[in-house]
């Protein structure tokens, strides 16, 4: 069920501490953590804790948590002293999405070229 943790979700598990991440930032609806594969020298993501399954389910299911998370990839483009930064949100597997619980990247510091990939 939407909102609900997942037994089998990567992002679940560090919400509930299970998983070890580097936490920059937590708030009573998000957390936001650093990749552990960073392409670029900023890259952290922000997730809501509650589970949905991407970013158009999160925001057709909850579009007030959508916006805690957009608030928080400014708090923390702030936190990181990021002039300019990139937000990306992977939906499905063809776009790159490899955990099933959505999340924005913060990515930043360094010249982000366009188009992407």
């Amino acid at each position: 069920m939407a909102g609900e943790p997942q037994d089998d979700c990567l992002f679940c598990k560090i919400v509930d501490g299970s998983i070890p991440a580097t936490i920059v930032r937590e708030t009573e609806t998000t957390v936001a953590f650093r990749d552990i594969n960073p392409q670029a020298p900023t890259h952290v993501l922000v997730i809501p804790k509650a589970h949905h399954r991407d970013a158009a389910a999160l925001a057709a299911a909850a579009p007030e948590l959508a916006a805690d998370v957009l608030r928080e990839t400014q708090a923390v483009a702030d936190e990181e002293k990021l002039e300019s930064y990139r937000i990306v949100f992977n939906t499905g597997s063809g776009a790159g999405q490899t955990v099933w619980h959505a999340h924005a990247h913060v990515l930043g510091g360094r010249g982000l070229e366009w188009p992407p990939g």
